[in-house]
């Protein structure tokens, strides 16, 4: 009876072992190209970033902010009469 019980167990261990390691192995597959697609994301992103922080260079560049300024905005460099200084001093607002 033990000995019968035992064949039995072995008998259904063998193919339920088997099944683990196709579905192991399916799943591995599975998170394998998950893995791939996020790789090539991550590089697809970091290309991105790389682009828009050189526009940012582009754009922020002082000589080409002082042409927008002048040249579209009409705007041009206060004269040396046209400034004025505020000193704000310790418990006046803003200080």
């Amino acid at each position: 009876m033990i000995k019968t019980l035992g064949i039995a167990l072995m008998t259904l261990m063998i193919p339920l072992s088997l099944a683990a390691v196709v579905w192991q192995t399916a799943r591995y597959s599975q998170v394998e190209s998950d893995l791939a697609r996020m790789e090539r994301e991550q590089h697809e992103v970091i290309a991105l970033n790389r682009r828009l922080i050189s526009g940012i260079s582009v754009l922020s560049a002082p000589e080409r902010i002082e042409r927008v300024a002048t040249e579209d905005l009409g705007m041009r460099k206060a004269l040396p009469a046209e400034i004025m200084r505020i000193e704000l001093k310790k418990g006046d607002l803003g200080g």
